[in-house]
């Protein structure tokens, strides 16, 4: 256990760092380069260092497997949800102007949202694809 204590050390320090990383990329997407994809793939990226120090077990006990699914599930329901928002509202699908009074507004908080449902979804493929492989068993 003290065997990585300096890397356990930095890790504290650096992936909390990574995460404050990942939202500000998910939240300053619509305004430069970056948005859901990359955010979801940062997120993910601080949690394969946290198991690659800590182990497997640890990281599925800070998000469990099926937190991975919901996650996904949940930010493909998101960006439906304001896809179809636009729709109901006599829009077209993924139509933001319909959302708000303001246009610019409106434009804004909707591609926030469809980001944020991205970011999600990427977060919690990536998390589940790297749980699958990171489980395998080498048998030799």
């Amino acid at each position: 256990m003290n065997r990585y204590i300096v890397l356990r050390v930095i890790s504290g320090l650096i992936i909390p760092i990574i995460l404050i990383f990942a939202f500000y990329i998910q939240f300053h997407g619509e305004y430069s380069p970056g948005g859901g994809f990359q955010a979801g793939i940062v997120f993910a990226a601080a949690f394969v260092v946290y198991t690659l120090l800590y182990g497997l077990e640890a990281a599925q006990r800070a998000i469990p497997p099926k937190a991975a699914h919901v996650l996904s599930a949940a930010g493909v329901l998101l960006f439906a949800a304001f896809g179809f928002a636009g729709m109901l509202l006599d829009g077209n699908f993924l139509e933001y102007k319909v959302l708000l009074p303001n246009d610019q507004a409106a434009e804004t908080f909707g591609i926030i949202g469809i980001e944020l449902g991205v970011g999600l979804t990427v977060a919690g493929v990536a998390l589940t694809l790297f749980y699958s492989f990171a489980g395998r068993r080498h048998d030799r």
